[in-house]
């Protein structure tokens, strides 16, 4: 099945608004009717299982063309407009894609070998064209079929495209709604764009059951995104760990603020530190807080940590979705015993088919049918998995194994303290040694505040483990999707 069809099999003829806000609103059957309209135009265009580019932030005419790209029988290659230059020709290369279709916003330079070219404009005139008829589109539909390529950063500076199935969508949908519990009455507040594996699932989610979006574009306006939540009475909110950090540091009005419609949080796209957690759910104790964990060569999720089970298991990515298994194998790929450390490996139909055109890297993380995370961690008694680092992050002192998130937990609960991130450095006696870039909360003393964190660190770590050097930044560094760039990493 194509799961466009199996997104819009019980509500392609609702009048209801799928998505409502103080910008845009359209109908569900407004929705399908443009969605299949466009895709017949795309399939009369360019045929079927080629690469079709779309550049554009959230909005209807994102969700329309991302959805007729992939009924169309072609794959949606989603990048974020204000993409660098040199990694717009990359993808453009790679892919060898003939069609674009563009927001206004998107303003870099097109390639000549791109044939199609198809702007907001153009997108308007196409849906509205009389002559334009349906398509006829197959009943019969291979779901093992690429319906995405999802671009990611890769280790190296150049971008790695994920290829994700019909089938990886329709599976990982069903999983995210069932243990989130989502129905038609759901209205998500939406700051992560869809070019984001952890956007789209929210996209696809709330289009299987009926549910709205809200789509809030402007998270640095922070009033903006706190008037929609409520005004629009979200029931949902999902963010990744500086979209927390933000609000519960830099609003006090967010902190103030009753959502008596809010149902649920998820968090995502990185660990968020246990105090910011712990202060959430103080602050919100009637709203449901799901942390959860997952790879965009997961499609985008992989376990979850039921809120009941929070404050007993602070800390944890909990256990897997359903229809997802989950491992922690040591060096040998055996499992290790309780509280053993080892890499995370997943198993199940939302797995990616591989990296594009990279058989090399594509074998490096996909073995024997499961997926090496590259993410280091443990499993206690009761089978709740905890996430220790990334195998790529551990830093090495004096021989010694330091884990940064060990460190960051213990700075980032000293209050005046926003945002920290630990690294290493060359030092020729130890090998390694440990920086400490920390963002703090306005109108601080640096120097005070340093000396607390020295002294929370000596009190709490070992001395190996303390930073021998503590940087100061004005803001958390984050990329366009809200996920934190770490200083000095390639992206």
């Amino acid at each position: 099945m194509n799961v466009v069809d199996y997104l819009f099999l019980e509500s392609e003829c609702l009048d209801k608004d799928f998505v409502i806000g103080p910008n845009e609103t359209i109908t569900y059957k407004q929705v399908y009717k443009d969605s299949m309209m466009l895709a017949s135009y795309l399939k009369n265009l360019v045929g079927e299982k080629e690469g079709i580019l779309l550049a554009c932030e959230n909005s209807i005419f994102s969700i329309v063309a991302y959805l007729a790209i992939i009924k169309s029988g072609n794959f949606c290659i989603p990048i974020d407009p204000l993409i660098e230059q040199g990694n717009f020709e990359y993808i453009v290369k790679t892919t060898k894609s003939k069609c674009l279709v563009f927001s206004n916003k998107f303003t870099k330079t097109i390639s000549k070998s791109i044939d199609h070219q198809i702007n907001e404009n153009e997108f308007h005139d196409i849906i509205k064209n009389p002559d334009l008829g349906i398509a006829g589109f197959s009943d019969e539909f291979d779901s093992n079929r690429i319906a995405e390529i999802l671009y990611t950063s890769g280790s190296t500076g150049k971008p790695k495209g994920v290829v994700i199935s019909h089938k990886n969508i329709i599976a990982n949908t069903n999983s995210i709604i069932g243990y989130l519990k989502l129905n038609s009455d759901d209205i998500m507040g939406v700051v992560l764009p869809f070019y984001y594996c952890y956007g789209l699932s929210l996209l696809h989610t709330h289009l299987k059951v009926g549910a709205s979006l809200v789509l809030i574009n402007n998270f640095i306006f922070l009033p903006t995104v706190i008037n929609n939540i409520k005004n629009y009475k979200c029931t949902g909110f999902a963010g990744v760990p500086s979209h927390f950090q933000i609000l519960l540091k830099k609003s006090e009005s967010f902190k103030n603020t009753n959502f008596p419609h809010l149902r649920y949080v998820t968090q995502a796209g990185g660990k968020l530190h246990n105090n910011f957690i712990e202060e959430f759910i103080n602050i919100f104790p009637s709203i449901e807080f799901f942390v959860m964990y997952g790879q965009t060569e997961a499609t985008a999720r992989l376990s979850y940590l039921p809120p009941e089970k929070l404050k007993e298991k602070i800390g944890s990515i909990g256990k897997p979705i359903p229809d997802v298994f989950l491992k922690v194998l040591n060096e040998s790929c055996e499992s290790v015993e309780t509280g053993g450390l080892g890499e995370i490996v997943a198993k199940g139909d939302n797995i990616m088919l591989g990296y594009y055109e990279d058989e090399e890297a594509t074998k490096a993380v996909l073995k024997n049918g499961w997926l090496y995370t590259g993410d280091i961690g443990w499993i206690d008694e009761d089978g709740y998995i905890f996430l220790e680092s990334r195998k790529k992050e551990i830093i090495k002192v004096g021989g010694k194994r330091v884990s940064p998130k060990e460190i960051e937990e213990v700075i980032v609960s000293v209050n005046e303290v926003v945002d920290c991130t630990i690294t290493g450095f060359h030092d020729d006696l130890l090998g390694e040694a440990i920086k400490a870039s920390v963002v703090l909360v306005d109108d601080c003393e640096e120097k005070q505040i340093k000396k607390q964190i020295l002294e929370e660190c000596y009190k709490k770590l070992q001395i190996y483990k303390v930073p021998q050097l503590i940087c100061f930044e004005e803001k958390i560094q984050v990329s366009s999707s809200g996920k934190k760039i770490k200083p000095h990493s390639i992206i």
